[in-house]
């Protein structure tokens, strides 16, 4: 079937039908299939609801701290989360037919925090800014967030700066 064209072998035990209709998001499916208890996270969350014009070129996936670690590849890159920031603000949404963990927009936002060291403050600051401008949630969802991931002594001006009326 692969050399009639009819499947594409895309990893070790993963195919794609080769007249599928892959969307923008295929990657996270692809990335679900190869980590089945991984959670779309960082960059990746972030522009999969929309607060950011940048194409990650990795798909940034959380497992656990002691969970199995798929072989990476050029697709995947992987942090690893404590149990209870990995279990927090966890959605599901169907993509291309696979349920994909995503982290939600505050909970995103929160992570993007965290790990400014490794993404860069600019993007975090870039999701604070385009959740709030959209609505997508809001500086309560967004303080709760913070408190959870540690990290609101360092966001918490950058979101009331943003959120002043004057």
């Amino acid at each position: 079937m692969e050399a009639d064209g009819e499947v594409i072998h895309l990893a070790r035990g993963l195919y794609q039908a080769g007249s599928a209709n892959i969307t923008t998001e295929h990657d996270l499916a692809e990335a679900a299939l190869r980590a089945p208890t991984g959670v779309i996270c960082l960059t990746s969350a972030l522009a999969y609801h929309g607060l950011t014009d940048r194409l990650p070129a990795k798909v940034w996936i959380a497992i656990g701290a002691r969970d199995y670690a798929p072989v990476a590849g050029y697709r995947l890159k992987i942090v690893r989360f404590n149990d209870r920031l990995l279990a927090d603000g966890v959605e599901r949404h169907m993509i291309e037919g696979v349920s994909v963990r995503v982290f939600g927009v505050a909970k995103t936002v929160a992570d993007c925090f965290r790990h400014r060291n490794t993404i860069g403050l600019n993007i975090a600051l870039e999701g604070l800014q385009q959740a709030l401008r959209q609505r997508k949630t809001t500086p309560a969802k967004l303080s709760k967030a913070f408190a959870a991931g540690r990290v609101a002594t360092i966001a918490r001006p950058y979101l009331e700066a943003l959120t002043a009326h004057g």
